[in-house]
């Protein structure tokens, strides 16, 4: 526990990226293969407690230490409410052990210690909590409560841990990458497995990483002849990669999740393809009778059923558009320029001839002046914009810049005010940082989107201030907060919705801007989403 402490506040304490490689880099060459295996767990995101294995709720947590401490339960709250974090807060309300105890393995610790007794008993869920407490040293007792909290983020991505083990092993990074897709388990082989040199027998079950194209920022003219670039219209469905390899066919979003069942219409096309094949593509509902796209919100009545019905699949047919061909006949095809991937996948799918799997159609302009001008149709074709690739780009893992970008349009907006807010995470737990804003409906406020981004940190704290001064109600780790804020929302579209109470779910919501300008009276209205709804 004692050196995934010590890389835990190493971290921690580090901005720097090549700081933070290094060291993870000195970690993994030196730990235990178990232990690896679970800092490795622990590191991309995976958690200990949770919903399905309870070994403590931060209700619980909270009066376990008052009980312990000796303080009492409204002083554990007001340290909470200052502190923000609740894996902080018990660290620091807790003595220092009388004596140093010998340093217990990680993976001890998670499962003979904790997993052994999650969904038990309170008595013994509390009895080893407290002894942990009891136990650690304040430093492993921050990663203790972590645990427990499942809090563990410290400015590590996923591919920050992948370009460690990539440079500790002298394997290419997509190659980790590809094998660290899906779900794992922490075991003793873990680490051997995923930086073997040697090709694993989950190797050909896996997707490829998927290559995720960056924001256009700058002028398109910049990126030079038109001639050099493929474009196609950006879709707005499920990006998945559609794998026929040994008889069989699996679906993988970029999610990293099988969606085995949900779709079997598209299972049962890709079962002609030849064996050895993947596809990159966009899954969308699709309108059989007007030829074009349906919205998203359509796709969610067919996530949410493993073994969807025969009305379900009449009320809600979808295709796959292609528009990548990463492997054929068992050839890894992503080093190959993109035209000829392309032209390959082409051939492949206008001989299968089956409306479910088709090639997302290039969109063709004469330079890029005429480019923006298509662009500017997206929103009537049901479309985001345009996605921009370098013919010649070979097909690379994560977002990488330069050969891939997405042109979108320029978002819908409305002015919204702010209703409820919530500390956010990481090293803003202290801090109100996610916010839900609302419009009008006649003389009522109703919540129509949520955002978590698109302020500065001198706005964010001056909005924190705000915040606190002007709580109307608490409702655990949410405030209610007076109707007087507006901001100016940006979003890429409206749906109707039943899940929401105002009947519409609007698309990756952002803010723009602080409107300290409008009065709360001047908010837009419920009308003028509606109006946009599809």
């Amino acid at each position: 526990m004692k050196a995934f402490a010590d890389l835990y506040q190493r971290l921690d304490r580090s901005t720097a990226t090549g700081d933070k490689r290094a060291a993870l880099v000195a970690y993994f060459s030196g730990v235990d293969a178990h232990d690896g295996a679970w800092a490795l767990y622990l590191l991309s995101g995976g958690k200990v407690s949770g919903a399905r294995r309870k070994i403590a709720g931060s209700m619980e947590l909270r009066a376990w230490i008052s009980e312990e401490s000796g303080l009492p339960a409204w002083l554990v709250e007001d340290s909470y409410e200052q502190v923000g974090d609740l894996a902080e807060t018990l660290t620091l309300l807790h003595d220092e052990p009388a004596q140093d105890a010998a340093d217990r393995p990680l993976a001890s610790w998670i499962e003979t210690h904790l997993l052994a007794v999650a969904n038990l008993d309170e008595a013994r869920r509390r009895a080893a909590v407290v002894a942990g407490w009891r136990t650690l040293p304040a430093p492993q007792r921050l990663v203790f409560n972590k645990l427990l909290t499942g809090s563990l983020r410290v400015g590590v991505s996923q591919r920050l841990v992948q370009q460690a083990l990539a440079e500790l092993s002298g394997l290419d990074i997509s190659r980790i990458a590809q094998r660290m897709l899906g779900e794992w388990v922490p075991s003793p082989t873990l680490l051997a497995t995923l930086l073997s040199h040697e090709e694993q027998p989950l190797d050909r079950a896996q997707p490829y990483p998927f290559y995720l194209a960056s924001p256009l920022e700058a002028e398109a003219a910049s990126l030079g002849p038109i001639s050099d670039w493929q474009l196609e219209w950006k879709w707005d469905g499920i990006r998945l990669q559609l794998l026929r390899r040994r008889g069989e066919v699996a679906l993988w979003s970029r999610g990293e999740e099988r969606l085995d069942g949900r779709f079997p219409e598209i299972e049962e096309a890709a079962m002609a393809l030849p064996d050895g094949c993947v596809i990159d593509g966009e899954l969308l509902a699709w309108d059989e009778a007007g030829d074009v796209p349906r919205a998203f919100t359509a796709l969610q009545t067919r996530i949410q059923r493993r073994k969807p019905g025969a009305a379900t699949l009449r009320a809600t047919p979808v295709r796959v558009l292609a528009y990548d061909l990463l492997e054929l006949d068992g050839e890894d095809l992503r080093e190959v320029p993109l035209h000829e991937r392309r032209a390959r996948l082409t051939a492949l799918l206008d001989a299968l001839d089956d409306p479910r799997l088709q090639v997302s159609a290039q969109v063709h302009a004469s330079d890029w002046e005429h480019a923006a001008r298509l662009r500017l149709e997206a929103r009537e074709r049901g479309v985001e914009g345009l996605m921009l690739k370098r013919a010649d780009s070979v097909y690379q893992a994560g977002r990488r810049r330069g050969d891939w970008w997405k042109w979108k349009i320029d978002p819908l907006t409305i002015d919204a005010v702010l209703l409820y807010a919530q500390a956010g995470h990481g090293r803003r737990s202290t801090l109100y940082t996610d916010y839900t804003f609302g419009v009008w409906d006649g003389e009522t406020l109703v919540p129509v989107a949520k955002a978590y981004s698109g302020l500065d940190d001198k706005e964010i704290l001056a909005l924190d201030r705000w915040i606190r001064a002007n709580t109307r109600e608490r409702f655990g780790p949410v405030r209610s907060v007076r109707a007087e804020q507006v901001f100016e929302l940006g979003f890429e579209a409206v749906n109707i919705s039943k899940r929401h109470k105002s009947g519409i779910a609007v698309r990756f919501p952002r803010i723009l801007r602080w409107r300290q300008d409008k009065p709360a009276s001047e908010a837009d209205v419920l009308a003028q989403l509606q109006a946009l709804a599809r």
